[in-house]
């Protein structure tokens, strides 16, 4: 599956994901989740791709149990 890259916020992340703010920058810190990109002295955001590759393990982990 070819995706264009592109970054993601916050909210966009919570919206795909269906996560809290809390619960992703906890599954960051647990290395569970894609790292944030700093793109600003005081932005971050996650490449669009990461994420699609985040939600593909998740589906697939899923299926496999």
């Amino acid at each position: 599956m070819t995706q264009d890259m592109q970054f993601l916020r916050l909210a966009a992340v919570m919206a795909k994901t269906g996560k809290s703010r809390s619960s992703i920058y906890a599954d960051m810190k647990a290395g569970n989740f894609p790292a944030a990109i700093n793109v600003g002295p005081r932005a971050v955001a996650w490449l669009s791709t990461d994420i699609a590759a985040w939600q593909a393990a998740r589906i697939n982990e899923s299926k496999a149990t």
